[in-house]
């Protein structure tokens, strides 16, 4: 998750382009190289929404990691993850986000079975919501959280709203040039 100093995911409006201000190669390979370990990228409904239609057609670093990865997605009104193509014959990487699963149920009984499951790492991308939800189940098991070098004074969190404090083990730090800072954390 890339946040600001003070700890925001998104502006107020759900603007993300600050982000892209102090991101440089270095940091960009990084997150690319992150995304690469996935056995499955997880998301709810409004970042599959968003990421669904733009991967496809992407030309940039993220492009293999997000389209050749299997995809899940967790939704609460229900979803069809194909309903995102407004075409039929699909591409390659169309495909892949056309047959993501699907997890309408508890979160936390979802993430639960995906774990369970052989494979490579589980990478949760994820809205601020999507995130809390997440955060709040317990069931993380590491945390990468990308601080960029500004501060946005208000904007959407992750870490508000939860019934205890989250004790976290810091496993490592990348310093990149641009002013990006990527922390990694177990749970304590």
């Amino acid at each position: 998750m890339s946040v600001s100093l003070d700890g925001f995911v998104a502006e107020t409006n759900g603007n993300l382009k600050w982000m892209f201000k102090s991101t440089d190669e270095a940091s960009t390979a990084w997150v690319a190289g992150l995304c690469g370990t996935a056995g499955l990228h997880i998301m709810g409904t409004k970042t599959f929404q968003s990421m669904g239609p733009y991967w496809p057609t992407s030309t940039g670093p993220f492009t293999a990691p997000m389209n050749e990865a299997p995809k899940a997605v967790f939704t609460r009104k229900g979803f069809t993850p194909g309903s995102i193509f407004p075409h039929a014959e699909l591409s390659p990487a169309e495909t892949s986000w056309a047959q993501a699963r699907v997890f309408d149920g508890d979160l936390a009984t979802g993430i639960t079975e995906l774990k369970s499951e052989p494979g490579k790492p589980i990478l949760a991308h994820g809205g601020a919501e999507f995130m809390r939800s997440l955060i709040a189940t317990g069931l993380m098991d590491e945390y990468h959280i990308v601080t960029h070098p500004i501060i946005l004074g208000a904007g959407m969190p992750i870490f508000n709203g939860l019934l205890t404090p989250l004790d976290l083990k810091l496993v490592d730090v990348k310093v990149f040039s641009g002013g990006v800072v990527a922390h990694t954390y177990h749970p304590a």
